[in-house]
């Protein structure tokens, strides 16, 4: 098998792509809309608090965490939806699933937001 050799024009290309994609995620879906505003508040509240660097790596990687988790679970349900548009129980154990990991991310975050800003928070107010 020959290897194809690198070429620049493809690769941006390629970011073309992702970019229509996270187009389409923030206009397209519902949820990714609700995770964006709620990584906008988290930023806004970590800028007030004054984060530490660690703090603001965990809030970051959480947010990516989650928007990642959101983007794959709408390729699985576009892709599904558009292979079985009828009712399947196996297309429906899939959405369920891919819904799972986007709850699992949601919720880490959650609790990392929780373990960062309550002591924070509580501190302002004591």
């Amino acid at each position: 098998m020959r290897s194809r050799r690198f070429n620049l024009t493809a690769r941006l290309q390629s970011l073309v792509y992702a970019f229509n994609g996270l187009k389409i995620l923030l206009r397209e879906e519902h949820n990714a809309r609700i995770h964006a505003v709620a990584a906008c508040v988290v930023l806004a509240l970590g800028y007030m608090l004054q984060l530490s660097q660690n703090e603001w790596i965990a809030i970051i990687l959480s947010i990516g965490f989650v928007s990642a988790a959101e983007a794959l679970n709408s390729a699985i349900e576009a892709l599904a939806d558009y292979t079985c548009p009828e009712h399947n129980t196996g297309i429906k154990k899939v959405k369920d699933l891919a819904a799972a990991g986007v709850l699992i991310a949601a919720l880490t975050a959650l609790l990392i937001a929780v373990l960062i800003f309550i002591p924070k928070l509580y501190a302002m107010l004591v």
